[in-house]
């Protein structure tokens, strides 16, 4: 049974109150795919009704039982995977083989984490004659955005779930189809009644109400800095913890003495991965100066290599981009670095060659930016590269660090110490050293408009718990 005209309530799927639906459309073919209920703050009102009373036996389940409920969504997600990968591909675009390789791997690798984690927590600890205990904040609201949706879904539900928290999820209306098959997932593993909630809709009607409302105690959501502002400002009323995985502009710094044809080629194939649509995609390319010629042409053969199409397309390495809007905002940006004077040494507005419908996005490369340029400061979310030259170490620090982002960051050197040592010094929540992949037991997350609090591993989970001290439990020696 279709699920998409129903909200996800006090373990049932429910008609929403108001009849509003929202269609999805399939950034392919520019045409809708599935229509979905939208809710507004009635919905919201039940959904955190059912969340706050289960919230009072949830909260005092045995380690065991939420180990077991977990494992138990784990099995399930893994027998759906192929219909998770479908979902995501039709929902945003990747590439099939990417959703299958990437995207859902992504979820489950944070459900088993949140598994990982639960079974050796130390909730209790002992200072002195003091008990400090580790508890479930609360009823959480949790806003997940599209360009990764099972790996934002799962890397807040998992630990949720396992910190003892109930919670109501507001998927992004861009991409919903995915976060559906996963409430079932859950719903089939046997989630407790109230514990997992789920509604779709919009910012001002559902994000707003949830973001606003008296009984959340917790926030965590993921998205844009604009709109991350907008929930801070909801949420300061009823002050009640606010969690924010917000925008990037991350520099990607290889240095003078890096294998320069590796670095580049593995950065400007990260850049474009995902079509481009990643908060911590190294988009800005830092480069010696007397290097650029050369680095310019190897990010000039990796765009052109790099096939734009069809995500059903075995061949296809990236698909279009999310929605009108974005490919609307990803032109404007690349007409903006061709009038600021930029270079442009690959790709450029447009559709590529033989794609006239859907919002393809042409893999375009940048030379000659300036830190100051619009496609240097602006978030493009999209496959768009700018390559900065930079004088020495410190003219790349510099530039690096010259942003109101600071979400991740990427440095390359032969000289292991030399990087780790630039790492130090660079204003951001992660550093990717010689081309590294991140660690889900380590955290993520970002500095000044990229966010605050951490997702991933221990710090995730974490994120979801209240410190409580007990002063006196222990009787004091005479």
């Amino acid at each position: 049974m279709s699920h998409h005209h129903h909200f996800y309530i006090n373990g049932q799927w429910i008609s929403p109150i108001e009849q509003r639906t929202i269609d999805v459309i399939n950034p392919a073919t520019a045409e809708a795919a599935a229509t979905i209920a939208a809710g507004g703050p009635a919905d919201v009102d039940q959904a955190v009704v059912a969340a706050r009373r289960a919230f009072a036996t949830y909260s005092h389940a045995s380690r065991e039982d939420r180990l077991d409920l977990l494992t138990r969504v784990i099995v399930i997600y893994r027998r759906r995977s192929d219909e998770l990968a479908e979902a995501v591909s039709v929902e945003m675009g990747a590439p099939l083989a990417f959703a299958h390789e990437r995207h859902v791997p992504a979820g489950l690798g944070h459900l088993q984490r949140a598994l990982e984690v639960l079974k050796t927590y130390e909730f209790d600890e002992v200072i002195n004659a003091t008990l400090v205990t580790r508890e479930p904040i609360g009823v959480c609201g949790l806003i997940t955005p599209w360009n990764w949706p099972l790996n934002q879904i799962a890397c807040k539900v998992g630990p949720a779930l396992a910190a003892g928290c109930t919670m109501v999820l507001k998927p992004s209306e861009v991409a919903p189809l995915s976060a559906l098959i996963f409430a079932e997932i859950l719903h089939e593993a046997g989630v407790p009644a109230g514990v997992f909630n789920l509604i779709n809709g919009d910012g001002p009607h559902v994000g707003q109400a949830l973001a606003s409302h008296p009984d959340v105690d917790m926030i965590s959501f993921t998205g844009s800095t604009r709109a991350g502002t907008l929930v801070a400002k909801a949420a300061a009323d009823t002050v009640k913890r606010v969690h924010q995985e917000l925008g990037g502009k991350s520099p990607n710094i290889v240095l003078d003495d890096a294998d320069v044809e590796a670095a580049v080629t593995h950065g400007v194939r990260a850049c474009f991965a995902n079509s481009g649509q990643s908060c911590n995609a190294p988009t800005r390319l830092l480069v010696p100066l007397d290097r650029q010629g050369e680095v310019a042409a190897i990010a000039k053969r990796i765009a052109e290599e790099t096939i734009v199409g069809d995500p059903r397309s075995p061949s296809t390495m990236i698909g279009p981009v999310v929605s009108e809007v974005q490919f609307a905002r990803i032109q404007s940006l690349i007409e903006a670095g061709i009038d600021e004077g930029a270079t442009l040494v690959a790709g450029g507005a447009g559709r590529p060659a033989g794609l006239d419908r859907g919002y393809y996005v042409q893999p375009t490369v940048f030379a000659d930016v300036c830190n100051d340029m619009s496609i240097a400061q602006e978030e493009i979310f999209g496959p768009v590269l700018s390559i900065l030259p930079y004088r020495d170490e410190e003219d790349a620090i510099r530039i690096a660090n010259d942003t109101v982002y600071g979400l991740s960051s990427y440095v390359t050197s032969g000289d292991l110490e030399r990087a780790r040592r630039v790492a130090r010094r660079i204003r951001a929540g992660m550093v990717h050293l010689n081309g590294s992949r991140g660690d889900t037991a380590a955290s993520f997350g970002g500095y000044k408009q990229s966010g605050n609090g951490r997702e991933w591993g221990r710090f995730g989970f974490e994120e979801f718990l209240e410190t409580k001290s007990m002063f006196g439990y222990l009787a004091q020696q005479s």
